[in-house]
């Protein structure tokens, strides 16, 4: 039988192919794919055509190691990539405002989920587990720890209120395929920033100072790129990586057995240190002469390896996923929207552009494996600011989860 497809060297082929089809039909002259791509954002088609691929059957992703390879090996590596020519004071430049939707956004989902179940179960009681370890509201308080920390916040909450695993199993299909959701809007959103910035009348002067800014630096210095440089590039890059990969395997397990009770700030999880020691050195390097590589093309090649977890995140996306657990797709579904209604709200109050909207809210829903994707896609230069604003989501994690379950329990 040939399809699904399960060899992954076979799927990468397939999601390299659909990424140069994607990019090569964005660049045409043809009207048809002119007019096109004003309405679907290339970024977008990033994200769902493997999807698509995956949702119809031609490959199966069950036991794919693709995602784990480009999260573990291509993100980092393009963080420090991105950041190695950044110029940190620009972006200190950009204020106060992307901490301020953050901190929405955290509210977002710690009010959002309350208000999900009062609304689900004033209209469809009968869709509302009120008591016994299968309550409702014990297996929705591990998607509140996802949405604000990440996966080690979750399984905080899985143990603190002693979510089964049946019910455990049926909302990770959720929080994957609402999470999927909500990032092809914020994807899309990405690839029509500067019409969001006109609705909501953002003031985008300090945002545009400091893309300009990193923009001329690198016309400026941006020189033809010879296999030496390149070795040299990649070498930064994935030396960085394997630096943060090796220092990462031994923190996290000394936290672990010496201070597990830190699991609640994700100081316990290998892939926190790996993605914040990643980050961390790429914004020292960016202080000394290795800043100098930038002019070969370190953030295009950065850019490259952050569109290829996208289209691996993507591959997992489960299309028909939407026909099952209706209820819980339902309570999800208020949930995310209530959470992007306020910071829509605060962010046309304080006049927040996009950037800052969409950053503030995966930093949260998404963590550090998505926030600098977002961050990315409006600006490459920016995605460091993803990162630095999921760790505050990582250190709210815990805290936020548990007053969003407590609450939601006392709406049951």
């Amino acid at each position: 039988m040939i399809f699904p497809i399960i060899n992954d060297a076979v799927i990468f082929a397939i999601l390299m192919l659909i990424l140069t089809f994607i990019f090569q039909t964005s660049k045409s002259k043809s009207n048809f794919w002119k007019k096109f791509y004003k309405f679907v954002p290339a970024l977008l088609l990033c994200y769902f055509l493997p999807g698509i691929v995956n949702s119809v059957g031609i490959i199966n992703v069950e036991e794919s190691k693709l995602y784990y390879m480009a999260s573990r090996f291509l993100l980092p590596t393009s963080l420090v990539m991105l950041t190695i020519g950044i110029d940190f004071s620009a972006i200190l430049k950009l204020g106060p405002k992307a901490i301020i939707m953050t901190l929405t956004g955290t509210a977002g989902v710690i009010i959002g989920g309350p208000v999900a179940i009062f609304i689900v179960s004033t209209f469809f009681p009968d869709m509302i587990t009120a008591t016994g370890p299968e309550a409702t509201w014990r297996g929705l308080s591990t998607i509140a720890g996802s949405w604000i920390g990440g996966g080690a916040n979750q399984t905080a909450m899985k143990e603190v209120f002693d979510v089964t695993d049946k019910v455990f199993s049926a909302i990770i299909a959720i929080d994957v395929l609402t999470y999927s959701v909500w990032l092809a809007i914020l994807l899309y959103g990405a690839g029509i920033n500067d019409k969001i910035n006109k609705f909501l009348k953002a003031d985008t002067s300090s945002l545009d100072l400091v893309m300009k800014e990193m923009e001329n630096e690198t016309l400026e210095e941006e020189k033809p790129s010879s296999l030496n440089e390149l070795l040299k590039v990649l070498a930064v890059g994935f030396g960085v990586t394997g630096i943060a990969h090796f220092l990462a395997d031994i923190i996290a397990p000394f936290f672990q057995t010496n201070f597990p009770e830190l699991a609640k700030f994700s100081l316990t999880s290998n892939f926190f240190w790996m993605i914040i020691l990643a980050t961390s050195i790429g914004l020292l390097l960016s202080f000394t002469k290795v800043r100098k590589l930038n002019q070969y093309g370190t953030s295009k090649i950065g850019t490259l390896f952050l569109y290829i977890l996208i289209a691996t995140i993507g591959m997992k996306m489960d299309i028909f996923g939407f026909f099952q657990n209706f209820d819980l797709i339902l309570i999800t579904s208020i949930w995310i929207t209530f959470h992007a209604v306020l910071l829509i709200v605060v962010g046309k109050i304080i006049k927040a552009p996009f950037f800052f909207i969409a950053v503030g809210s995966q930093a949260n829903i998404g963590g550090a494996a998505s926030a600098p994707i977002i961050a990315a896609a409006i600006h490459p230069s920016l995605a460091t600011v993803g990162v630095l604003l999921a760790v505050l989501g990582y250190a709210l994690g815990t805290y936020g989860a548990w007053l969003c379950a407590i609450l939601m329990s006392m709406v049951v």
